[in-house]
């Protein structure tokens, strides 16, 4: 799986991040098309992203909606 250019991204921050800027995963899905989903740490926005495939992703938020990983 080959990482798209994230330099003109629009990032999503997660509905569970907090108010005061911790713990912040943010996505774009602007690449889903393609089959990739990147996700970053929102207090780095300028380190490292995560690509993950789009299938793989969707399995993920679904195992998090359904309590897989415990309480949210």
């Amino acid at each position: 799986m080959n990482t798209p250019d994230l330099s003109h991204a629009t990032w999503r921050k997660s509905s569970y991040s907090n108010a005061d800027g911790g713990d912040c995963v943010e996505w774009t899905p602007e690449f889903a098309a393609s089959g990739v989903v990147p996700v970053r740490d929102s207090k780095n926005p300028s380190g490292p992203a995560l690509a993950f495939s789009a299938d793989g992703w969707t399995a993920f938020v679904g195992a998090v909606a359904a309590g897989e990983f415990g309480a949210v």
